[in-house]
């Protein structure tokens, strides 16, 4: 029985993060430097929890170009942060 239990725990899982069930934990920061000809923002943020990361401050890639319009120099934000083939990208801004 403990297997079936198991199974149908771990194939429940699978199919949430499939479909994209999990919400995106946003993180707050400041922009303190966008870099359009590099593709990269650095960003003095708070702890990123799903990265196990603490506060500091750091430069991000970014996975759409059309991110950086919407960041501005001092500006207040809040993003989410995955590891995309390896680096460290910001994935989501509001």
């Amino acid at each position: 029985m403990k297997s079936i239990i198991k199974f149908a725990s771990t194939a429940l899982l699978a199919v949430a993060l499939a479909s994209g069930a999990f919400a995106a934990e946003f993180t707050k920061g400041t922009v303190k430097k966008v870099d359009a000809k590099a593709k990269k923002v650095t960003i003095i943020h708070e702890e990123l929890k799903s990265l196990e990361m603490p506060a500091m401050t750091m430069v991000f890639r970014v996975k759409d170009d059309a991110m950086l319009d919407k960041l501005k120099e001092g500006g207040s934000i809040e993003f989410v942060a995955e590891r995309v083939e390896g680096k460290i990208t910001v994935t989501e801004v509001k």
